[in-house]
């Protein structure tokens, strides 16, 4: 054993270099020692799951030496007796900004289209360049709260930008700063916030972040092949930085699988910095296969006294509040590894309490300690530092008077790479018990109780009146102040004194005036502790989530359902019209059959007499559903962006449109750019995963836009500098995009040709022209928003020069002047029954547009653009008959079957025909009345909205509002602290909503 301690010595003094030995001193004697601590008797959690028994902790120069039940201790070695005590490795948060000053805000008013920055990467929210450590500066305070929390090491990071650089990690030593860096280089960020220090308008939405990322890594892969003739130190950092671990700040669930979508994509690992709602989405958190960093910063209870701003709380609110909590312990039980960080903590003490909650939840103690350690360590690389006590380790331990996790357990020290933190004295004395006090000869009885290092005073006169007092003891030395009864004066008797012997006190005494003296106190009985019973304090029941978890999220993921509608008004829009008293089945999620007296054994009968069955309603131009912004402005052109990416399946206005019999709308880009993005065809499986609700195999559409919003006139902008600011400005930018498109595509053709034989280097991936060249190549669509009749000749002259069409022109709303022209060109019109002088270019419009349009022989659909309106279309449909003496049957094509044959999906839905998806709508009347309303809606045969689904759930909800109220107002009654209702403010997103 001797010879197994000397070897390790030996190998410690040969292979350690001291970094302050070529250091300077100049604040104290030059002092190094190389003796050895022991800590004996201890239980040692060398791993959460190795533990040792009154076993002997041995270091030496900041690292452990060993750790055992028979560790011989060196004769040099300091012996610190731990009986009862427990020795735990120090915490880790790998994710913090810990040291690292704040970017500033700039404050420009005018935005910046191209970057200023000479060397760097386009974009100046890609910055990873930037290296943390060249701007650390250690925080001694705010590392004494992380010392106080039990951390010995953090990661640290600039936390702006999308690609934010590299992050550092930090040993927590307040006492040698040259050992406080461990690593220059741990990690590679990643987020989808924009840097704060630009003004550059691009990208200007989530879904701008997205395309940036991907065309980011593209150019990426290019310029390490050597294909720039240029330097780029942005794009040399990332290189370089490839095989750190690269951490993603995503903040959200759905951005969670955004983020991971992307490193699908580029064959990439993010670790996810979540945000403590991945309960929610918990299947498809787990199909990432990631590795996450999750924040314990639980909301606080809502004071809901005021019945008024109750009111206000939506339901996703008040159960997010009552099921946080259970984030950890439903992340751990599925097997998802994750590390715990304090980010987003208001403040360091809330640490501990909303650990030892989500541990009173159900997570495991166990699970928390390694979340806390060995996993940081492990994603970190970090395995054969820190996280555990293993021989070689940093010394990196907390002390504590029990089992760490324990509510009544106190930490007393935290050491750091060998140097120790006090947080409670360990060597305090218990002077609790009954004295009797002599101060000047003036005779008291002393009562000292509560905690050891915390103790309460409580003094009385021999007539047993009380005298109001306060002791406090740091470092063995008490100080007892005793203040007069009388409020109104200011004087007091100071006792201080030494803790020398507990059943003797003395010291020294300062009365009132002055005077000093000497006061005493003898042990006159011991500190009786009085065991309170266990107060079992119920735990709120937890509600339970739903899909999705707002308000009429289903119990459960929803199944297909074999269903027989009966004797119903079936309008099918096909050949055979609308039939009476018909049957239609519903199998496998399709369409099995249509006509009289079907039968099946295995479906669910439905008796639809007297009401009507149609297809569900196609919304061609909606919104809705779109997380964090419909707009990507920053750029004349964003055709590299898409709303597939940003789909937000959490939007009630799903459900809404449900109610309203949409079963698939198109989501647009808007329309603040002449180029838009790709836009996203949807189903609305109100519970699945955005992934989930994007229609299969669906073509390729983008928008594109003429008119006042695209030249900026309505924008609000005082110096508005972005091309084009006029309507023949738009025209050129068109032309100038496609010709380009069209090089670009040639490039590409001319590369692919030659083969990997060929000589030529490949041309740079460029996202936005290899969209438009699927333009050109008929493999996308255009859906253009247009107004004015000149610019609508002028685009399908565009598209004629480069032998392409127009696929459909929404709002059109002098369509009726221009419709021989469309017909001649190909085009369809998703255009607006009435609406007209909402601004100028609007003035012409007229109400007999759409019918004027059909009469002429165009594909003629009726649109939302709006999240109210899209709830209504079966009406909007009814004004075709109103103003342009429209049949019924065609005017409900205006919102079904045409909508389908603009969204080139028509031989699937549209219409009720044996094989095609069974996205239905049962109707108590006829559709187009006023009085109609939809009482099932399905999409491939799973019911999505029922109305007496929805009239008990409107009573549940009610319920469980009520419940969770009740809750609320019973933690404001314990004295918890509380936050102020909030109201959510939702925004609906229309064509010109720009992101703020």
């Amino acid at each position: 054993m001797k010879k197994t301690i000397l070897l390790l010595v030996l190998s410690f003094l040969l292979t350690k270099t001291y970094a302050q030995e070529y250091f300077p001193n100049n604040e104290s004697i030059h002092n190094t020692t190389m003796n050895y601590t022991a800590f004996t008797n201890a239980r040692i959690y060398v791993t959460p799951t190795q533990v040792i028994e009154n076993g002997t902790l041995l270091i030496q120069n900041g690292k452990v030496i060993a750790t055992g039940t028979k560790v011989e201790i060196p004769k040099n070695a300091t012996t610190i007796n731990l009986q009862g005590k427990s020795i735990y490795p120090s915490f880790i948060d790998m994710y913090t900004s810990f040291g690292i000053e704040k970017p500033k805000r700039n404050t420009e008013r005018n935005p910046l289209y191209d970057t200023k920055r000479i060397g760097y990467y386009w974009n100046e929210s890609i910055r990873s360049e930037v290296n943390a450590f060249e701007s650390f500066v250690y925080d001694q305070s705010k590392a004494e709260e992380l010392l106080k929390a039990g951390f010995g090491v953090v990661g640290t990071h600039l936390q702006d930008g999308i690609a934010r650089g590299t992050g550092t990690l930090i040993a927590l030593n307040n006492f040698d700063k040259s050992k406080q860096l461990l690593s220059d280089k741990v990690s590679n960020h990643f987020g989808f916030t924009k840097s704060v220090t630009t003004n550059q308008a691009y990208p200007s939405s989530l879904m701008g972040m997205m395309a940036l990322l991907r065309q980011m890594y593209f150019d990426l892969d290019w310029y390490k092949k050597g294909n720039s003739v240029t330097k780029d130190l942005s794009l040399e950092a990332l290189a370089n930085n490839d095989k750190l671990v690269q951490i993603f700040t995503t903040e959200d669930k759905l951005n969670s699988l955004r983020a991971a979508k992307i490193a699908k994509e580029f064959g990439l690992n993010y670790v996810l910095k979540g945000s403590g709602n991945e309960f929610e989405r918990l299947d498809e958190i787990k199909k990432t296969n990631s590795k996450y960093i999750i924040p314990i910063n639980f909301p606080l209870a809502y004071d809901v006294s005021d019945p008024n701003q109750a009111d206000q709380m939506e339901l996703k609110d008040l159960r997010f509040w009552n099921q946080a909590p259970t984030n950890l312990k439903v992340l751990s039980d599925n097997g998802i590894t994750f590390a715990l960080t304090t980010d987003k903590l208001k403040k360091m003490e809330d640490f501990r309490p909303n650990l030892l909650k989500a541990i009173k939840y159900g997570f495991d103690k166990t699970k928390a300690l390694e979340a806390l350690t060995t996993i940081p360590a492990a994603i970190l690389g970090k395995s054969d530092q820190i996280g555990t006590l293993k021989t070689g380790s940093l010394a990196n331990f907390v002390i504590t008077s029990g089992e760490i996790f324990d509510e009544k357990t106190t930490l007393y020290e935290n050491w750091v790479q060998g140097n120790k933190y006090v947080v409670n004295d360990i060597t305090v004395k218990d002077v609790r018990g009954t004295y009797d006090l002599t101060i000047n000869n003036e005779k008291f009885s002393w009562k000292i109780d509560g905690e050891i290092a915390t103790p309460k005073s409580e003094i009385s006169t021999t007539d047993s009146k009380k005298v109001k007092s306060k002791l406090t003891i740091s470092e063995n030395w008490m100080s007892t102040v005793i203040k007069p009864n009388d409020s109104t004066k200011t004087t007091f008797t100071r006792l201080i004194g030494y803790i020398d012997n507990t059943e003797n006190l003395s010291g020294k005494a300062v009365l009132p005036d002055g005077t000093e003296t000497k006061w005493s106190a003898v042990k006159t009985s011991p500190f009786v502790k009085i065991v309170e019973p266990v107060k079992t304090e119920d735990q709120f029941k937890i509600m339970p989530t739903t899909f999705p978890n707002v308000a009429y999220g289903n119990t459960k993921k929803l199944e297909a359902q074999t269903m027989l509608f009966k004797n119903a008004t079936v309008w099918t829009n096909e050949k055979e019209g609308i039939l009476q008293e018909t049957d239609v089945l519903i199998k496998n999620g399709k369409i099995a059959a249509v006509g009289k007296n079907i039968s099946d054994a295995s479906a669910t009968i439905v008796d639809a007499k007297g009401k009507h069955l149609t297809s569900g309603i196609i919304d061609e131009h909606s919104h809705i559903a779109i997380s964090n912004g419909v707009n990507e402005g920053g750029h004349n052109s964003s055709a590299e962006v898409t709303i597939q990416d940003v789909v937000n399946s959490e939007d009630i206005n799903i459900y809404r449109d449900l109610a309203g019999g949409v079963t698939i709308s198109q989501l647009l880009h808007g329309s603040a750019n002449p180029i838009g993005g790709r836009s996203a065809i949807v189903k609305w499986k109100w519970g699945a995963s955005p992934e989930e609700m994007l229609y299969k195999d669906q073509p390729g559409f983008i928008k594109f836009a003429l008119g006042e919003n695209v030249k900026q006139a309505n924008w609000g902008i005082t110096n508005p500098t972005r091309f084009p600011q006029t309507r023949m400005g738009v025209e050129q930018v068109f032309i100038d995009y496609f010709q380009r498109a069209k090089e670009y595509d040639l490039a590409w053709k001319k590369y692919n040709a030659a083969g990997k034989k060929g000589k030529e280097k490949a041309p740079r991936v460029d996202l936005e022209l290899q969209t438009l060249a699927e333009i050109i190549n008929s493999e996308r669509f255009i859906s253009c928003h247009s107004y004015v009749q000149s610019e609508i000749l002028m685009l399908m002259n565009v598209a004629d020069k480069f032998n392409f069409k127009v696929n459909t022109f929404t709002h059109i709303l002098e369509g009726y002047k221009v419709a021989d022209k469309m017909k001649e060109h190909g085009v369809g019109a998703s255009t607006f029954s009435d609406w007209w002088a909402y601004k100028f270019e609007v003035n012409d419009a007229i109400p007999f547009n759409g019918p004027i349009m059909h009469n002429a022989g165009l594909v003629v659909a009726y649109n939302s653009d709006d999240a109210e309106m899209s709830r209504r279309l079966n009406q909007e449909a009814a004004k075709a008959v109103k103003y342009g003496d429209v049949s019924e049957e065609d005017a409900w094509k205006f919102v079904t079957l045409n909508p389908a044959k603009l969204l080139r999906i028509d031989n699937k839905v549209g219409s009720i025909k044996v094989g095609k998806d069974a996205d239905v709508v049962l109707w108590n009347n006829n559709p187009l009345s006023i009085y109609a309303k939809a009482e099932k809606t399905l999409i491939e045969g799973v019911v999505y909205y029922d109305s007496k689904k929805d009239e008990e759930n409107r009573i549940t909800i009610s319920k469980e509002r009520n419940e969770l109220i009740s809750q609320l107002l019973q933690e404001k009654n314990k004295g918890m602290i509380t936050q102020e209702p909030k109201k959510t403010e939702k925004v609906e997103y229309h064509c010109d909503t720009m992101e703020e």
